[in-house]
């Protein structure tokens, strides 16, 4: 029997892409070095509604955020200004996170081009990180700690936008520094804080900078980009992460987020929903409906 569910859920996190139309580098001829799923050579082709109704056939998301997908950095408002145009066609996306770099002389001026779309809700600018846990090191150009980047964070503020951030957990002490030192910032992590290295070690110090970051006050996390290189998407590798990280959070202050299509390469999203599902089987009525609908809306203002 095909799967379907019902119950109204807001895809948190998701993209899309017109290729034929529109310039992606990454997409269309650059090669990300060390893709965390690997070969991505999957993703270079147009997704666009059409192709996330297909994905989502029986078990549609009723609203959707779609996170900025690295359109060429030159002009980062034509990305919002399509996604605008293809909102009031399509019915998606329902919100905006769009990109600005932070660190750039332009990025007041960025800042204000975005934040005058109506669906623009937040800010993702990917700071400088480290490619392990043991070549963390704090002050960095280009990282959380950067002056110039702080200054340009600084301005989310002015205009009421939130900030998605994308960085492994052990940069995650910098985004508790810099949530504390902007506590009326909303501070959104990215992919569970990227749980990549699954030993005990590593979960162990993912879990305790998740903890670390979740003692701010104006901090949320969705719970997606658990997949594996070169391994599937299954329950009993993610489920107790999914567990670990509402527990550390709270249910009040997480999401679920597909991550397609990127994502689509470790699983289809049938499997990732179901996950989700079954991880938070055991929590009340209440608490599901925040953890799949309520905390989305809220935090974005869907």
């Amino acid at each position: 029997m095909a799967f379907e569910f019902s119950e109204p859920f807001v895809d948190a996190h998701q993209h899309f892409w017109h290729l034929d139309a529109h310039p992606y580098p990454w997409l269309q001829g650059e090669t990300v070095p060390n893709f965390r799923y690997g070969d991505y050579s999957a993703l270079k082709r147009n997704y666009l509604p059409a192709d996330l109704a297909r994905d989502t056939r029986g078990f549609a998301p009723a609203r959707t955020v779609h996170i900025e997908a690295e359109w060429e950095r030159a002009d980062p408002v034509a990305e919002t200004r399509w996604l605008t145009g293809l909102a009031a066609t399509e019915g998606r996306p329902s919100a905006i996170v769009a990109h600005a770099a932070l660190d750039r002389g332009d990025a007041a001026e960025v800042l204000a081009a975005q934040a005058a779309f109506a669906l623009v809700r937040g800010i993702r600018h990917k700071p400088v990180t480290a490619p392990s846990a043991a070549e963390a090191a704090r002050g960095v150009a280009g990282s959380m700690d950067d002056a110039r980047w702080r200054a340009g964070y600084a301005l989310l503020e002015t205009h009421g936008l939130s900030f998605d951030l994308q960085a492994p957990w052990w940069n995650l002490d910098q985004a508790a520094q810099l949530a504390r030192d902007f506590p009326r910032t909303l501070l959104i992590l990215n992919h569970s804080g990227l749980p990549a290295d699954r030993s005990t070690e590593g979960l162990a110090g993912w879990r305790r900078a998740l903890e670390r970051l979740a003692d701010a006050p104006n901090t949320a996390i969705k719970i997606s980009g658990l997949g594996q290189r070169g391994l599937p998407w299954t329950e009993a590798a993610n489920l107790p992460l999914i567990r670990d990280a509402i527990a550390i959070f709270g249910a009040s202050r997480c999401m679920f987020a597909s991550n397609f299509p990127v994502d689509s390469l470790v699983a289809d999203y049938e499997t990732i929903l179901r996950g989700f599902l079954a991880a938070i089987a055991g929590h009340s009525d209440t608490e599901r409906r925040r953890l799949l609908h309520d905390n989305a809306v809220r935090l974005y203002r869907l």
